[in-house]
């Protein structure tokens, strides 16, 4: 199975070249296919926030190789280039507050930098770390991948239909993707009939990313507003929701893109399962429940222009593009490290004391 998933695999969104990092601009999706090339810090960390790169795994991705590019700077300027490098490290940090797969790489990569004696081993120390890094998840994309579709395939061995919210694919992570990737493992094995996408307003990353993600792929895909999942679950016979997170607690809350709260409270309503998939680096261990999370909370432009045009009445706008589902809502989160059915902290705790799963 891995082989063949490896052999579909066709989208791709961060390139490493040694002295620089190219990034696929996912505004300009699916239209144009832009590569834009980043050699500084600074210029990742506004690439982060203003979601040229988003999701919460390629943030940690290319936060680390954020890293990478600040030592490279930083020591060909001289000085005090540790101290130069931590400053970039704030930067990076501050470009998305709710992404815990963020502060996860930058602490990986701070270590890293901490163990390093010699000022002249620096750079290939980190860049070989953020290589691991990147490599690492796709890796793990491709465990959960398999089993995410062992999940379905027991919950019935004919062709099912599958919805999903926002993008957690190829394009939000180091390849081939969390909640796609178990989609795309799925239809390797005849088990999805057909993909409800959601839209998923205001940036569109269901209709601009996820449905052209899956119809590059040859998968079944069909478009619907947000708003229309509730009758879809109730018309279509659906049998699972499968989306990604950017941050889960302890206790197994799950926060994820704005709506996937209400489709949780739906799937239920619905008897329709819930899987969640992402991997343990996701997994935030020192907050005790969801209500800890910090959300993101962007721009009301976003919600009041269009194409820099002004289309909404003359009001306020609440833009929350998070939000937190209890783990009593979620049936299934699947990691590299396992699977965990009706999570709680006993659960959660176990799950991280695992190795992962090759």
């Amino acid at each position: 199975m891995r082989e063949q998933l490896l052999a579909a695999e066709k989208v791709k969104a961060i390139e490493w070249q040694g002295d620089a990092l190219l990034l696929l601009d996912q505004r300009l999706l699916p239209q144009q296919q832009v590569w834009l090339r980043y050699t500084e810090a600074s210029a990742v960390a506004e690439a982060i926030t203003l979601m040229v790169v988003r999701g919460a795994p390629a943030i940690g991705i290319v936060a680390a190789y954020g890293v990478a590019l600040a030592v490279r700077q930083r020591l060909a300027e001289g000085g005090d280039w540790r101290a130069a490098v931590e400053g970039d490290m704030r930067l990076l940090a501050e470009s998305r507050p709710t992404a815990v797969n963020l502060f996860w790489a930058l602490n990986r990569m701070r270590d890293c930098l901490q163990q390093v004696q010699v000022d002249a081993d620096a750079l290939a120390v980190v860049t070989a770390e953020a290589e691991a890094i990147h490599a690492s998840d796709r890796e793990a994309n491709l465990v959960m991948a398999q089993l995410g579709a062992e999940l379905i395939r027991k919950h019935g061995d004919k062709p099912q239909r599958l919805l999903t919210h926002c993008n957690a694919g190829a394009l939000a992570t180091g390849g081939f993707g969390t909640a796609l990737g178990v989609i795309r493992a799925a239809h390797a094995e005849g088990l999805v009939e057909r993909v409800y996408a959601d839209e998923t307003r205001p940036w569109l990353q269901g209709s601009r990313l996820t449905a052209w993600e899956l119809a590059t792929d040859g998968v079944p895909v069909t478009l619907n507003v947000d708003a229309a999942a509730a009758h879809l679950m109730k018309t279509q016979d659906i049998s699972w929701v499968i989306v990604g997170a950017d941050r889960i607690a302890a206790n197994g809350d799950v926060a994820n893109k704005i709506g996937t709260y209400q489709l949780a409270v739906n799937a239920m309503h619905h008897g329709v399962r819930f899987m969640v998939v992402a991997p343990s680096s996701t997994i935030d261990m020192a907050l005790e429940h969801g209500d800890d999370i910090p959300i993101e909370e962007r721009a009301g432009s976003e919600l009041l222009e269009l194409a820099g045009q002004r289309v909404a009445a003359e009001v306020t706008a609440c833009n929350p593009v998070f939000d937190v589902t209890p783990a009593d809502l979620v049936d299934v989160i699947v990691t590299e490290k396992g699977v965990v059915e009706r999570p709680d902290v006993e659960k959660m705790a176990q799950l991280m004391c695992r190795k992962r799963l090759h």
